[in-house]
């Protein structure tokens, strides 16, 4: 039975799109939940190696870096090979790493182990592949879809909260182990089951697709009509909106929430607090920020730049909140910094996207996310880095922090310069060459 067919008899009573946003959303929350485990992990690897802050935080600016090299490479595979192997390579390789991170005995092995070989492994599973799937599934509520399917990298920071219970149990080597295992355990079978990229391979249509009342060709995507216009990523290189959603991908994610999410941990157990308070605080920015991208969906009607504006203000204002933190007859301004940073992040993480795809939507958008969430990676290749430079000239983060915020602040305004809001009118003047 063709697509066409079936939509002709009507949808059937549960779109299967939801299936797949939910297979997602197990993919961001156990794979992200290896990167965002980290700021868990750090004081542990501290104590037992003493090592510097910045020297070893530089394991988080090397994933993040590298993350960024590979995603646009997952992305153009997503688009042109078998998306489901790469998810199952991806986490295969991902579950080794983060298992030989358990058996690391010098800062070298992490760098490898952790800031290059977990990063392919997580390109391949995670962002690159999942945006353009969820885009291809939905073509309307794609604001409500994507950020459902976010809430996993959301759900990743309480998941990596529960990785200090973990370790307070078996030690962090032994928690690196089974963090590996459990991920292959739990991803391949979902993955070779129920993940499909396409709804043409279940003889589907993307969500409101058969609705809509005229032909869009962008819209197509994923459903073989497909218009010899379509963006791909060398026309959308050529725009100056789509280096304005780089940029602001590298000075929010990037540059600005990794500096803070690294060193979280450590800095409230430097105010005094302990390991367990402060990584429950973790856990918190993970809860509220799968609430902000839940709300992220009100974009579709109120607007990206709304949206994504409002969740950056939200971050300066929850980051001047831990900025302020002295000791520990303080904790509800960590309180506030973990619930508003979360949801702050979680209106920004979905929104970007999202935007990117009213701007590019098309069969090539794959590429496309890969190059924006290659931005992340640039910017990663500092902040974490940075934060415990800062800290070891300096003996504080604060002028760390002022440098998130001012990114932050940035970030929004190269958004507004993109201005999803308004389609890009023609192609015409991309397509030469």
């Amino acid at each position: 039975m063709s697509a066409s067919t079936s939509t002709a008899v009507g949808r059937p009573p549960f779109f299967y799109g939801w299936v797949i946003v939910a297979v997602c959303t197990v993919c961001m929350t156990l794979g992200y939940g290896i990167r965002h485990s980290f700021s868990v992990f750090f004081p542990s690897i501290l104590d037992e190696f003493g090592w510097s802050r910045g020297a070893t935080a530089v394991m988080l600016s090397l994933h993040l870096f590298f993350y960024g090299i590979f995603a646009p490479l997952a992305g153009s595979l997503s688009d042109l090979w078998q998306p489901k192997r790469t998810m199952i390579i991806g986490a295969i390789i991902l579950g080794l790493a983060t298992a030989l991170c358990g058996i690391a005995n010098s800062l070298w092995h992490f760098y490898i182990i952790y800031g290059l070989f977990t990063p392919i492994g997580l390109a391949f599973l995670g962002g690159p592949v999942v945006t353009p799937t969820i885009i291809n599934w939905f073509f309307r509520s794609r604001g409500l879809a994507y950020g459902l399917a976010q809430m996993g990298g959301g759900i990743s920071f309480v998941f990596a909260f529960l990785m200090e219970s973990l370790i307070s149990f078996t030690g962090w080597r032994m928690a690196y182990i089974l963090l590996g295992v459990l991920l292959v355990v739990v991803l391949i079978p979902l993955l070779l089951r129920f993940f499909f990229y396409q709804p043409s391979e279940k003889k589907l249509l993307a969500y409101g697709l058969d609705e809509s009342k005229h032909s869009n060709p962008s819209a197509s995507f994923g459903n073989e009509n497909l218009s010899e216009q379509a963006w791909t990523l060398k026309k959308a290189a050529r725009t100056y909106q789509f280096w304005m959603l780089v940029l602001s991908m590298t000075l929010f994610w990037g540059a600005g929430c990794y500096l803070v999410l690294a060193h979280q941990v450590k800095f409230a157990q430097d105010m005094g607090y302990s390991s367990l308070f402060a990584s429950s605080i973790f856990g918190l920015f993970g809860i509220f920020m799968v609430v902000g991208q839940i709300v992220s969906s009100v974009s579709d009607r109120m607007g990206r730049e709304v949206v994504l504006v409002t969740g950056c203000l939200i971050a300066i204002g929850a980051v001047f909140c831990l900025s302020q933190v002295q000791d520990t007859t303080q904790p509800w301004l960590l309180y506030v910094y973990a619930v508003f940073f979360g949801f702050g992040a979680g209106l920004q993480s979905p929104t970007i996207f999202v935007g990117a795809s009213d701007l590019f939507a098309g069969p090539h958008f794959g590429a496309i996310a890969g190059v924006i969430l290659s931005g992340m990676g640039i910017g990663g290749a500092l902040g974490p880095w940075f934060g415990g430079y800062v800290y070891d000239v300096l003996g504080s983060y604060n002028y760390a922090f002022g440098f998130s915020m001012t990114c932050f602040a940035v970030s929004a305004l190269v958004f507004i310069l993109a201005a999803p809001r308004r389609a890009i009118p023609s192609m015409d003047s991309y397509s030469s060459g």
